[in-house]
């Protein structure tokens, strides 16, 4: 019962830290698309909970922790807060800022745990407005590097050091001061959850609380050993449009109710910038595992323990300075959770793309996350077998990205654009025993000259099928000119948008599960 209790009590005060932060952000994509994430941590890094925000900021938000942790080892202060957005030393990609706050007790000496919180600035940076550049080839291109950065000292908020930082470097950020509200907010986020938890140390004791901490990650591990035994050996390979492919592997021991998660094969580090720093690799497998358990625990890093993940250093999955990741982040971290649910027969594709729409100019810049379809899957008992399925859902956020499309009358309201229609994709689902779901068409007219951005995938390579179930319609990108003139784009594409073009996007559809002659009878219950 008290266990259930802590989770919930842990669980609400990430959800005040995120209500803070979005009453509080300035930016559209923090405040109005909710991209952000907000956690509780132990005093070595580990996550413990989380409000249900973006599972592949949740995931890796750790690694951020203990690289504050371990580089200020001895020099913690209260009243200190830390922010950093590099990837190969905590981040992910430049655009997500993570700013780490420890919580110490009321004398202000020892350290109790960690809050912290990551927002997706709508630009850092970069070569293109929106820092998500579709052919960036080095970190440098794609935006400002925060490495450790200590954004409050003793109290005090560093303005002038971080806009400094913000506007020197090679490609410096075009809107500073917005970062720089973003960036309060964030901290604001994690005060309140700071003083939540002394709040909650107060009524229960440290003892206490500090115990809880340790049983929910036990409860999520035990969780976690509960569904292995159904699990079997499994192997995917998945492709990329950019000619990359995943290899995964999944080695089940019954026995010790555990497993290998094996990405040997993949790809080498990619010239492009399809690269993901380890810890989003370590992130969806977290996900995936968290998926497959039905109790109602919070993401935790308890989840992890009874897996042993084997990313081969070098490779795509787990790239090496100075590497571009941009892409790392948003497309390959969908592309190796739908990996990993094909090595395991369980669900058939979700769109392998978040379709990341950027566009701006010296005074606007925007990012968005498309809606796609979801993947159909299989239902199993305990053993394994085969009990029912679902179809998959239209035009909606999938796995690693959890983040709303903004409403049109305040993207309308805050930038020079026009939206056009957002409408389903019908037929764009894969067809099988239960069918994937259909993808969407969104067309964004431009209203002012602005470069606009696409990086995606899924255009070459489609949601596959499962269990004889059919792919999802591959997506599509164009822009219709004024003029009439129709061009058509890649996975990725920059252009230089005029006004009346419009910028045409269609969402790939998901995957089907099942052979589709079985549909009319649906021989297995669902």
């Amino acid at each position: 019962m008290l266990l259930e209790v802590f989770n919930n009590l842990f669980m609400n005060i990430a959800e005040q830290m995120g209500s803070q932060l979005q009453n509080t952000a300035v930016s559209v994509n923090i405040k109005e698309r909710l991209d952000y994430s907000c956690a509780l941590f132990d005093g070595q890094g580990n996550l413990i909970a989380n409000a249900p925000h973006m599972p592949v900021h949740l995931g890796s938000m750790g690694e951020s922790v203990r690289t504050v942790i371990e580089r200020n080892a001895g020099n913690l202060r209260h009243g200190d807060v830390f922010a950093l957005n590099d990837p190969y030393h905590g981040g992910t990609h430049l655009p997500d800022i993570t700013v780490i706050t420890p919580v110490f007790d009321t004398t202000g000496s020892d350290i109790l745990l960690f809050v912290g919180s990551r927002g997706h600035h709508a630009d850092i940076g970069g070569v293109t407005p929106g820092s998500m550049p579709p052919f960036s080839r080095t970190i440098s291109e794609e935006g400002v590097v925060l490495d450790n950065f200590r954004l409050v000292a003793d109290g005090q908020l560093r303005e002038a050091e971080i806009l400094a930082l913000l506007e020197s470097a090679r490609y410096p950020a075009r809107n500073p001061r917005q970062n720089l509200a973003d960036l309060r907010a964030q901290v604001a986020a994690n005060t309140r959850g700071a003083q939540e938890l002394q709040k909650l140390v107060s009524d229960h004791g440290l003892r206490v609380v500090q115990a809880y901490m340790r049983h929910v990650q036990d409860n999520a591990e035990a969780a976690v050993r509960r569904v292995i035994p159904a699990l079997r050996d499994g192997h995917f390979a998945l492709a990329l449009d950019n000619g990359a492919s995943i290899h995964v592997a999944i080695r089940v021991d019954h026995a010790a109710r555990s497993a290998v998660i094996d990405f040997t094969g993949t790809s080498p580090q990619q010239s492009n910038n399809f690269n993901a720093p380890r810890a989003v690799t370590v992130a969806a497998v977290l996900y995936v595992f968290r998926c497959l358990v039905d109790d109602d625990i919070p993401l935790n890093a308890g989840c992890l323990i009874p897996l042993r993940i084997i990313i081969p250093q070098g490779s795509m999955l787990d790239a090496l300075a100075p590497a571009a990741v941009v892409a790392g982040n948003v497309e390959t971290s969908m592309c190796i959770t739908n990996a990993l649910f094909g090595a395991m027969g369980v669900q058939a594709a979700s769109q392998c793309t978040m379709n990341n729409f950027t566009f701006g100019n010296a005074r606007h810049q925007y990012y968005e996350t498309i809606a796609g379809g979801s993947g159909a899957g299989g239902l199993f008992d305990a053993q394994g077998r085969l009990i029912g399925g679902f179809d998959g859902t239209d035009v909606v956020q999938t796995h690693m990205t959890n983040s709303r499309l903004t409403d049109p009358e305040v993207l309308e309201f805050r930038y020079p654009v026009r939206m056009e229609s957002f409408a389903l994709r019908r037929g764009s689902g894969g067809l099988g025993q239960w069918k994937g779901g259909d993808g969407g068409v969104r067309r964004m007219r431009f209203l002012e000259p602005m470069t606009a951005s696409i990086l995606s995938n899924g255009r070459i390579v489609p949601a596959f099928g499962l269990a004889d179930g059919e792919s999802g319609a591959l997506g599509a990108n164009s822009v219709e000119r004024a003029n009439g003139a129709v061009e058509l784009l890649g996975s990725a594409a920059s252009v230089e948008m005029r006004p009346g073009d419009v910028f045409v996007i269609e969402t790939p559809g998901g995957g089907g599960f099942g052979s589709k002659l079985h549909d009319p009878e649906r021989t297995v219950s669902s």
